[in-house]
């Protein structure tokens, strides 16, 4: 068995030991109050307190608390220089690989799942992982019929553990509400567990996968790995030869970087639109960079089901928010949940502390970088600015969950790469509404 910690005792308390902690830091944030100290740096000291051991406690986990702490890791790009290196330690330890299990196991859990006979299927199993998650390992092997597989095996216990986490998260809903009161925080968490429910069924995941393969089959720039076998705990899909995508990040030039963000963008973009699905997991380890120049796609647990194509109101909103229409935002916001009704709004400084997200959509290319990134993020949790207050009455709705991490998170990744890409193209050839507003 690996070290993943399971037992329900020592989890819970662990992750039970947040909303104390949170607690405490709240009543001594309500001394310092009182005794005189600016009301708003005593909250951001008390959120930056609370993330740092909300990020420390995920990354002590597996599991569900894992893969949480894992789709947080790609927003390192955007913060402060002050906290970047302690963070950047944790947030580190959270994309590491969890222990590999040990052959003995392994070769239990592909009986299980395959059957006794498991080893006809392969001419050759390599005991080693060739990587490891938050929920699963995978080996390199050969098929039967000579190709070379990557076999995804789930830890066993894994879905328990990742089920309970997120049953002790959404407990501590409270706390999460406070750091954000305009979120309603209780339909996202569900939404949340009913996502994570998925992705423990690797059937499921392996159907997702064969409708973006058979969507992108024989494509000039992306390649998709058909699945060979599948069960509830294993998938066998080709394997995809090539380097990820981080190493272009690190180290990549200029023209690697522009041209590889461009392929990300446009995956990411039109999987709506040729598969009807949105691949919901932009961390930059699920992209490979292959020989041919093409780029390689993996890991189909998370997607956000969308036979219809995107939302209309992604791509009118987007366009309202290029034309400057600071009411018609708001309201088209407020028609689809992202500020509650209760919550009062001045249009005009809501609009200009987030008009400059739209900014890629207004430039035919542009240069997305951590500076860019980073300032945005400043300027909008820095308890000085009178932007501040503006995330604190943004919800998020839960049918706009997963397509919000992809936004964001493809934001943080294409900064991370300091890469200049066709946005404004690529908007217009992937989200139909963006463009229909202005013909009208």
């Amino acid at each position: 068995m690996t070290d993943l910690p399971r037992r329900a005792v020592t989890r819970g308390a662990r992750l039970a030991a947040l909303p104390l902690g949170y607690a405490g830091r709240t009543a001594l944030g309500f001394g310092k109050k009182v005794g005189g100290k600016n009301a708003e740096l005593v909250a951001a000291e008390i959120q930056q307190r609370t993330a740092e051991q909300v990020f420390k406690t995920l990354g002590e986990l597996k599991g569900g608390a894992m893969k949480f702490g894992q789709a947080m890791s790609i927003f390192e790009v955007a913060l402060p220089e002050e906290f970047l290196e302690p963070y950047r330690a944790t947030l580190t330890k959270l994309q590491d690989a969890a222990p590999p299990m040990p052959a003995e196991t392994v070769h239990k859990c592909l009986a299980e799942a395959l059957g006794d006979d498991w080893r006809d299927r392969f001419t050759e199993f390599n005991d080693k992982p060739a990587a490891a998650a938050s929920i699963g390992q995978v080996h390199k092997a050969v098929w039967h019929d000579g190709r070379d597989v990557a076999v995804k095996i789930q830890y066993p216990g894994a879905g328990k553990a990742l089920m309970g986490d997120l049953n002790q998260v959404s407990r501590m809903a409270r706390m999460f509400a406070s750091m954000s009161p305009g979120l309603d925080i209780k339909p996202l968490l569900a939404e949340l567990k009913e996502r994570a429910a998925e992705e423990l069924d690797y059937l499921t995941e392996s159907q997702s996968q064969r409708q973006f393969a058979a969507a992108y089959e024989g494509d000039d720039e992306f390649v998709i790995p058909h699945v060979l076998a599948a069960a509830p705990t294993v998938v066998v899909s080709e394997w995809l030869e090539g380097y990820s995508l981080a190493k272009v990040i690190s180290e990549g030039t200029q023209e690697e970087r522009d041209h590889f963000g461009t392929l990300y963008l446009r995956f990411l973009m039109s999987g709506p639109i040729r598969a009807g699905l949105l691949h919901a997991d932009p961390h930059p380890g699920n992209y490979r960079v292959m020989p041919d120049g093409k780029l390689g796609i993996l890991d189909f647990g998370a997607v956000a089901r969308l036979p219809d194509g995107p939302p209309p109101a992604m791509g009118q909103l987007l366009r309202i928010a290029t034309l400057g229409d600071a009411h018609a935002i708001v309201e088209g916001l407020r028609a689809e949940g992202f500020i509650k009704p209760d919550v009062e709004i001045d249009a005009e400084s809501f609009f200009q502390a987030l008009a400059p997200f739209a900014e890629p959509a207004e430039h035919e290319y542009f240069h997305f970088s951590r500076e860019w990134m980073r300032g945005h993020f400043n300027r909008l949790s820095d308890p000085r600015n009178p932007d501040f207050a503006v995330g604190f009455k943004i919800n998020l709705p839960p049918n706009y969950m997963l397509i919000h991490r992809v936004w964001l998170g493809g934001i943080g990744v294409l900064s991370q790469m300091d890469a200049t890409v066709p946005m404004r193209g690529e908007l217009e050839r992937w989200l139909p509404s963006f463009v229909a507003d202005d013909a009208a």
